[in-house]
């Protein structure tokens, strides 16, 4: 066989026409070589001059509007490549065992570092979503690993929540069970999950980036000695080198980095709260439950809880649950201005909401922010009043069903999102919208 290989195609990298979704520029926000502009309809334009066929925006494009081409001739080329590699491969010589001596013994190796993890965080026996959404994330990730997906539980009598993970796609749980466990406290839960991580060395580990979830996944990722990424909003997996691609916003959110932990295990993220879809619950789903013990000395706890006080029902404004969102920036100007959205929710059932700019102005309170430092939402309609589109606001709304956007400025980022974009004053456009549903007496049904 000879020993120089057949030529491996390079190919090209090409948009597929009409899939794209105008996601934000996910893929140009990926490419390392600046290959990649978009266009006015928020479409990439690839520059293969540049164009290293890295094929990174091909595994970062969430609807696979990117596609890796190879000509025919390429495909044979690429065909006739795998056949030599694998015929290598086979005729590779096999080491031999080197021999045991009385004076240097042998031992096993550790186990190799595997598997995908997804923390179940629960308050009083229940679940966040953000638990789910990941399970969902995590299922897509342990397949491109060829791994199992497993779930890990950290509390007391919670055992109903194994059935839940396994319904939402876990193929084990870990459990934990234990009465100094029932309330969360920093050192107990962080002894729990570096225990069981040690133990069962999951190669990646996925927490929701919650006020709970970022105490502890901070924590444990101290202990273990390895990376976190926090807040991402895309995860994806380099099949090549197994490694979790880990991206979110930096610099103050004027780019989109994707981190990678090449070196050390397991590799950690987290992840707020609906920027993942949540998977449907098959409640025929089988799986495995592991329970596991821990010793637990309260006199070594150094903190106690005393007492919960839940925030007064009048200041819990969910706009992450809200099905309709009507959200200004600081084209609106004015605080005041602001009634006019809330006529405009009013009439189609919908919350008011508002960007960054619009809440340190004082227009608008801040549990209604949508963005990196706000709330990141999924409502089938979002209305987009007077928002440039800011990248930090862009990553909190751009998977919403359907986008409007109104802007006087036809050159605002946030068009690159929208399904429906409206050049013009919102001053003179919304009236106008609130007049015609008040005359045509239109029902809203959600």
């Amino acid at each position: 066989m000879s020993a120089t290989p057949p030529r491996r195609p390079k190919g090209t990298i090409r948009l597929i026409e009409g899939k794209c979704i105008a996601c934000g520029a996910r893929c140009q926000s990926v490419c390392p070589s600046d290959a990649i502009e978009m266009n006015e309809r928020g479409e990439p334009i690839i520059d293969l001059k540049r164009c290293t066929v890295c094929r990174k925006c091909v595994k970062e494009c969430p609807v696979q509007a990117i596609e890796h081409y190879l000509t025919p001739e390429e495909q044979k080329q690429m065909a006739e490549f795998e056949a030599w590699k694998a015929s290598v491969a086979s005729q590779a010589p096999k080491k031999e065992p080197a021999a045991a001596t009385a004076s240097v013994p042998t031992s096993s190796p550790a186990p190799a570092w595997q598997g995908v993890w997804v923390f179940v965080e629960q308050v009083n026996g229940q679940a966040h979503e953000v638990s789910w959404e990941l399970l969902g994330k995590g299922k897509t990730l342990a397949a491109d690993l060829q791994v199992e997906l497993a779930a890990f539980i950290i509390g007391d009598h919670i055992e109903h929540l194994a059935s839940e993970a396994i319904g939402y796609g876990a193929d084990k749980v870990y459990l934990v069970e234990h009465p100094s466990l029932k309330l969360y406290r920093t050192d107990p839960y962080v002894k729990a999950t570096v225990q069981l991580v040690n133990k069962y060395k999951p190669e990646i580990v996925l927490m929701g980036a919650t006020g709970l979830g970022r105490d502890l996944a901070g924590a444990v990722a101290t202990q273990l000695k390895t990376g976190l990424t926090a807040d991402c909003t895309s995860l994806s997996i380099d099949k090549e080198k197994r490694l979790l691609e880990q991206t979110r916003p930096a610099f103050g959110g004027n780019i989109m980095a994707t981190i990678l932990t090449e070196k050390h295990r397991p590799q950690m993220a987290s992840v707020r709260p609906h920027v993942m879809p949540k998977p449907a619950y098959d409640k025929t789903r089988k799986g495995e439950i592991i329970r596991e013990s821990i010793e637990i000395n309260e006199e070594e706890i150094p903190t106690r809880v005393l007492e919960i006080i839940t925030a007064e029902e009048k200041s819990k404004i969910n706009i992450a649950g809200a099905r309709i969102l009507v959200s200004g920036g600081r084209g609106l100007a004015a605080k005041e201005h602001f009634a006019l959205l809330e006529e405009l929710a009013s009439l189609i059932g919908g919350t008011v909401s508002g960007s960054r700019s619009a809440v340190d102005n004082g227009w608008i309170e801040q549990p209604r922010q949508v963005g990196q430092t706000g709330k990141t939402v999924h409502p089938k309609l979002y209305m987009a009043c007077g928002i440039s589109g800011a990248i930090q606001h862009l990553v909190g709304m751009q998977d919403s069903e359907y986008i409007i956007a109104i802007n006087k400025d036809r050159t605002a980022p946030v068009f690159s999102v929208a399904h429906l974009g409206v050049v013009g004053d919102v001053f003179e456009i919304i009236p106008a919208l609130i007049a015609r549903i008040k005359e045509s007496g239109a029902q809203v049904v959600q």
